[in-house]
């Protein structure tokens, strides 16, 4: 461009000289913008009401999962109570193990979306149609969910704590699709769980992202003294929106709006139709096989085993996409095999005492991270501290649960898509420039999208439909409808068979890069962030 410009003419040689010569954004392996990093606790105050917004966002999928699944095995509003206040507290014990001894990175452990294809398998076994009573027929199917979430948890846990998913080392340019997918994936619950109720959500979706985007620019524009710093609106963008959109809902509500609408809108819309707070005891703590004796069918295991191989790609994106937005080195694999064996702990405590489901890492809630610039570790041990209470005194917390599902779908819209972006900063590592680094990129993204939607057309009344279920299918389904599997399936077998031939190639895909991020021990700065407390690495290998 220097040439060209001195081509021109001799006249415009000073003007030339004053040009400033554009560079490349730099590489940066911490982000930079983040307010509070993973070991930089923010003031008491502003930690507890940034937990309590970690808290709120974990409530949509704890509530969205048992309320679809137990009308299905025969349970009423009561033991729909039962279950979301057990899998609330085995979040929060989850959480808690997790910050403490897992990867000590701020994520929160949720009720997983992985595990329904295999539970609705169960469910609808030909065992349970014998049972003519409604709670009979629950009891006998939680039981039967539970023996296959002992045996999936044990399976877990014996994988991550054993090490063979360290030895799982991804390149930039295979953990791009991987993160970038778990967010992506989760399209459902974003705008179509927000179109239930659209003059519900979609005001909360407009608002939303006003306040977190708009409003901050709009107060810096403005000159005087500032009541409120624009810093904050996005901080507190959440708390900020909820009430508004609320009171607008329970507004619609009381005025008769909806008394003659379908059941399904009453039921999306309306403020009193979660039969939550009703039905909710002042105290209950859940406790081990409280609904009987497990029972063990090893058929339905293997489905369940599949979910959880899925649910240990989605949170390994995760935890990169977490590192990413608390500002900390990528994570090295053996604390990524540590974190992953902490989750499957949660599974187990999930089968024991009756949670319905799976536990993985919180897709929502570490795109609250980016949305608040907040990394810290002490505000998701605080939103771990307002689930175990909530989930303990759950009058208080059916209250908070009963945010109607298309208000939050407005903030999944939001949260999401820090997701997946965070997934797309990873190529800053690679070379965009190599047909390789495209095609890789390219081949895992369109598959990604593409096979999955063969298999859920296959499968739920498509083109070829006439098939015989069993549990070799639900392993089919669980593992090839779930994006962010395909996806980072696809990428690391590319990856690993096309970049390793030289130097140059494994330049291309970021592998030089990250080989100081390979094992624990070579780069000083983990300890800072991924270290455990009382001298427990030496329990936890590097290699």
């Amino acid at each position: 461009m220097a040439n060209g410009a001195g081509n021109g003419g001799g006249g415009n040689n000073g003007a030339g000289n004053g040009v400033e010569e554009l560079q490349p954004h730099p590489v940066k392996e911490q982000l930079p913008g983040i307010r509070y990093c993973v070991n930089s606790p923010p003031p008491w105050l502003e930690a507890v009401v940034l937990g309590f917004q970690h808290y709120l966002l974990s409530l949509g999928i704890t509530v969205l999962i048992p309320s679809l699944l137990v009308p299905l095995m025969g349970g009423g509003d009561a033991e729909k109570v039962k279950v979301i206040q057990t899998l609330l507290f085995v979040s929060g014990l989850t959480t808690l193990f997790q910050s403490f001894f897992g990867t000590r990175l701020p994520v929160i452990a949720s009720a997983s979306y992985a595990y329904i294809i295999p539970i609705t398998s169960i469910i609808y076994s030909t065992r349970f149609t014998y049972y003519t009573d409604p709670f009979e027929r629950f009891v006998r199917t939680m039981r039967s969910i539970q023996g296959a979430l002992i045996i999936t948890g044990c399976f877990q846990v014996l994988v991550c704590f054993l090490g063979v998913w360290r030895n799982i080392f991804l390149s930039p340019l295979s953990i791009a699709p991987l993160v970038t997918f778990t967010g992506l994936g989760l399209y459902h619950i974003g705008f179509p769980l927000l179109a239930r109720c659209v003059e519900v959500g979609l005001p909360g979706l407009i608002l939303l992202v006003f306040i977190t985007q708009y409003l901050p620019r709009f107060l810096k524009v403005k000159k005087g003294p500032m009541i409120w710093d624009g810093n904050r609106c996005d901080r507190y963008g959440m708390m900020l929106c909820i009430p508004v959109v609320w009171l607008f809902t329970q507004l619609l509500t009381s005025s008769g709006v909806y008394d003659h609408k379908p059941q399904t809108t009453q039921t999306s819309c309306r403020t009193d139709r979660t039969g939550l707070i009703t039905n909710t005891p002042w105290i209950y703590i859940p406790y081990p096989f409280q609904w009987g004796s497990p029972t063990f069918d090893i058929t339905d295991s293997f489905a369940m085993m599949a979910a959880s191989f899925v649910t240990l790609f989605e949170s390994t994106g995760l935890f990169y996409a977490s590192a990413r937005y608390g500002s900390a080195t990528p994570i090295p694999p053996s604390v990524v095999s540590r974190g992953t064996g902490w989750l499957g702990v949660g599974v187990l405590l999930n089968g024991m005492l009756g949670g319905i489901t799976g536990i993985t890492t919180s897709t929502e809630n570490v795109g609250l991270l980016a949305m608040t610039k907040v990394g810290s570790r002490r505000v998701i041990q605080i939103s771990a501290a307002f689930m175990l209470f909530f989930s303990i005194f759950g009058k208080f917390g059916a209250f908070f649960a009963s945010i109607p599902l298309p208000i939050m779908a407005s903030l999944y819209c939001i949260v999401l898509c820090f997701v997946s972006s965070a997934g797309l900063s990873f190529l800053q590592f690679c070379n965009l420039n190599s047909f390789n680094t495209k095609f890789i990129l390219g081949f895992s993204f369109f598959m990604a999208i593409s096979i999955p939607q063969y298999f859920r057309e296959y499968y739920n009344g498509g083109w070829r439909c006439n098939h015989r279920l069993n549990w070799l299918a639900d392993v089919i389904r669980v593992i090839f409808m779930s994006h962010t599997t395909v996806a980072a399936i696809i990428a690391i077998v590319l990856d690993c068979t096309l970049c390793c031939e030289s130097d140059e190639t494994k330049k291309d895909c970021g592998l030089k890069w990250w080989d100081k991020f390979r094992l624990y021990n070579l780069d000083v700065r983990n300890d800072e962030f991924y270290g455990l407390p009382c001298g427990l690495n030496k329990f936890f290998p590097s290699h």
